[in-house]
């Protein structure tokens, strides 16, 4: 996890510019590096960085002798960069994964390097030989990245929007700043004036599709064809081998867990893993609640099962009010379920950076969007429908789940990684029959489950734990932080108030109190750009005005819980 900002044809003072580059310090505790480029006066990268891999040479841009006119400024891992190095007989300067974007885009291009990538990234890529600039960005949009482009060609790019937004430029009117889109790249010419020029935009990944690196990798004991012995364990050894090469680390490893099904895979095979990779410390388990939470009383069973060293963060929707201000200024988004979500999320992350040495974090998130787990699954009208959703909810994990786990994660100067969205993975599971993957028996994720079935990984009762969402099911049935959250709102927000919505916010107004609430808060943090939330994220196939689970018809939570 690092922040990474560049600058191409500034006509303000760099140094003016680069305070606004400090507004993302918090995803690189580590060091700050500011770097002009030769030649070119009005260019320049930001660097803040958060050590994980060569803690030598690991600073960026990241150069190399026999590349001297490449410049990488780049966020994220590339688990797979040892055996690209090895396969190709590159000749590494240093141990940063990173370098290997250097060889291969020397050898094959742009395109072909980012298809090979297996990992997380977004990347600024600067040529000077060949006066080129490139962006790019990871299949699921792990790794943020935003862009400015003006109408004369300055380009500013920053990982998040925030980095951007008082950025001085010669337009008179406000210039637009977008999220890059992921499994993309994007090629600009660079002028003479260090001013640049959008040539070219191309996919070179699909969720859809087996990557090209999938090659490289050869697995032991994978078999064809849809038998259901086969497709579980091809399911079995794909996630193992997900989590396994996310182990790529020289910082301690931690593990999210909400006592969910998802978190309990990824946290059972990562203890797992970590004994027979011989990691010298114990996995260490984090899970937030208030006393009688759901979430809280199934982590604790899971963590005593697979034994891992559990801390517990107790919660209380007080303190989760208090930090919703703070919460919308890092995620840059008025989403009403994204928000929600994302409290509890910052603050057991806030509690990890304070009081632990976990810097990278593993998590469950993905793993909805693609076993088909949130609930509205059940109400598909068709198998090949849920598939489609399904693939719809992939594309746009960037704007909602993974927009939260990254910032929630990067606030507090974490890194996050989430095995659930590895490419081949994801491209396996999307490959089985529509019917498959469909809830069965009144279950969600039935696949997922019946995979594990009787691999002893986690408790049978967790295994075939219902759906909760996060925001829901860490505080108490009795009174859901959902609940404690409309409180607080109706003395804040009145009716006169929401009825003016559609004339005071004509962009995707909010329908309901909380909507108006939290989209108050945004635009008097980011003013005029309500276009970084296209549309609120929403159950489909049945009528619903709120995301939460818990308000649906369809939602019966179990008894013992």
């Amino acid at each position: 996890m690092c922040g990474i900002w560049a600058l191409f044809g500034s006509d303000e003072c760099l140094s003016t510019q680069c305070t606004n580059a400090m507004k993302i310090a918090h995803r690189g505790p580590d060091a700050f590096r500011f770097e002009n480029v030769n030649g070119f006066t009005n260019c320049c990268f930001g660097f803040h960085r958060l050590a994980i891999v060569d803690q030598l040479y690991g600073m960026q841009p990241l150069r190399v002798k026999k590349f001297p006119y490449l410049w990488l400024c780049y966020n994220g891992e590339i688990y797979n960069h040892i055996t690209l190095k090895d396969h190709f007989e590159f000749e590494h300067q240093t141990k940063v994964d990173g370098e290997i974007l250097l060889h291969l885009y020397d050898r094959f291009g742009i395109k072909e390097m980012a298809s090979l990538l297996d990992g997380v990234f977004a990347f600024i890529l600067l040529d000077t030989a060949n006066r080129k600039v490139f962006l790019g960005r990871d299949t699921y949009g792990v790794r943020p990245l935003f862009k400015l482009l003006t109408d004369d060609g300055f380009l500013a790019v920053s990982s998040e929007a925030k980095g951007l937004t008082e950025i001085t430029h010669s337009m008179s009117t406000p210039a637009e700043i977008t999220p890059f889109p992921p499994g993309q790249y994007e090629e600009f010419e660079l002028k003479l004036t260090g001013k640049v020029k959008s040539v070219k935009m191309d996919r070179f990944h699909c969720c859809t599709v087996e990557p090209k690196h999938a090659s490289y990798n050869n697995l032991q004991g994978l078999g064809t064809g849809f038998e259901l012995e086969t497709v579980k364990s091809n399911i079995r050894i794909l996630f193992e081998n997900a989590v396994k090469k996310r182990l790529m680390a020289h910082r301690r490893i931690g593990c999210l867990l909400s006592g969910g099904l998802d978190s309990s895979l990824v946290a059972a095979t990562l203890v797992k893993l970590a004994k027979e990779e011989e990691l010298q410390y114990p996995i260490q388990t984090f899970a937030i609640g208030a006393d009688d939470s759901p979430d809280l009383l199934a982590a604790r069973k899971v963590a005593a099962y697979i034994g891992s060293e559990h801390h517990e963060v107790n919660f209380t929707p007080e303190e989760g009010i208090r930090a919703v201000d703070e919460v919308i200024f890092h995620l840059e988004s008025f989403d009403i379920t994204t928000v929600r979500a994302s409290v509890g999320m910052y603050l057991i992350s806030k509690y990890i950076r304070e009081k632990t040495d976990s810097v990278v974090i593993f998590s469950g998130e993905g793993s909805d969007e693609l076993t088909q787990g949130y609930i509205y699954f059940h109400k598909a009208p068709t198998p090949k429908a849920g598939a489609e959703e399904s693939v719809r909810l992939l594309k746009e994990l960037y704007l909602f789940d993974v927009l939260r786990a990254d910032r929630t994660t990067a606030a507090h100067g974490l890194e996050l990684r989430v095995p659930f969205l590895d490419h081949r993975f994801t491209a396996y599971f999307l490959s089985l029959p529509a019917e498959m993957r469909a809830p069965k028996n009144g279950v969600e994720k039935h696949l997922l489950r019946e995979s594990f079935k009787g691999m002893n990984l986690i408790p049978d009762e967790i295994l075939w734990r219902r759906k909760e969402a996060f925001s829901d099911g860490m505080t108490s049935l009795k009174k859901s932080w959902y609940a404690s959250l409309q409180e607080h709102i109706e003395s804040e927000v009145n009716d006169s108030q929401l009825e003016k919505a559609d004339k005071l916010f004509p962009f995707n107004p909010p329908k309901t109190k909380e909507g108006f609430y939290i989209r108050q808060v945004f635009e008097k943090k980011y003013p005029g750009r309500s276009e970084w939330t296209p549309h609120y994220w929403m159950p489909r196939w049945i009528k619903a005005t709120d995301p939460s689970a818990r308000t649906l018809s369809i939602y019966k939570p179990d008894k013992d819980e």
